[in-house]
C-alpha cells in the first residue's frame, strides 16, 4: 500500500481539505448543517456562554458534521459497489446511516437549546429585575 501513502503532512492535509471542499460543493445537507453549526456558535459567542459549554455545543456540531461525512462515503461506497442499481439491502443500509445523522443533529439540537435557552432566559430575568428595581 506504499504507492497510496502521502509523502508529506501537508500533501494529507491537501487532500483533506479537497474532501471538505467536495463535501461543502456537492452534498446539500452538509451545507446546512455547516451553516446551522455556525450559527449556534455565533449566538453562543454572543451570550457569551461558558468555554465549557461552547466546546460542548462546538463538539456536538462537529459530530454531526462528522457523521454527514460519514454517511456520504457510505453512501458513494454502496452506490460504487452496486453500480446505482436499486437494493433493498442497500436502502436499508442507507437509512440507517441516515438515522445516526438524524439521531445526532436532533441530540446536538437539544443540548443548544438547553445552553442556549438558559442563557437567553437569564437574560430576560435580568432585564426584567432591572424594569421591576426602576418601576
Amino acid at each position: 500500500m506504499k504507492k497510496f501513502q502521502s509523502k508529506s503532512f501537508i500533501k494529507s492535509a491537501s487532500h483533506a481539505f479537497d474532501g471538505l471542499y467536495l463535501a461543502f460543493r456537492s452534498q446539500r445537507n452538509f451545507r446546512k448543517h455547516l451553516y446551522i453549526a455556525s450559527v449556534v456558535l455565533f449566538i453562543a459567542i454572543l451570550l457569551k456562554v461558558s468555554i465549557l459549554a461552547f466546546c460542548l455545543l462546538l463538539l456536538t456540531n462537529s459530530l454531526v458534521l462528522v457523521l454527514e461525512l460519514l454517511n456520504s462515503v457510505f453512501e458513494f461506497v454502496l452506490d460504487a459497489y452496486y453500480k446505482n442499481r436499486y437494493s433493498r439491502l442497500v436502502k436499508f443500509a442507507k437509512d440507517i446511516s441516515a438515522a445516526s445523522v438524524l439521531l445526532m443533529a436532533v441530540t446536538s439540537m437539544i443540548i443548544a437549546f438547553f445552553i442556549l435557552g438558559d442563557k437567553i432566559y437569564q437574560y430576560h430575568m435580568g432585564i426584567a429585575g432591572i424594569l421591576i428595581n426602576i418601576g
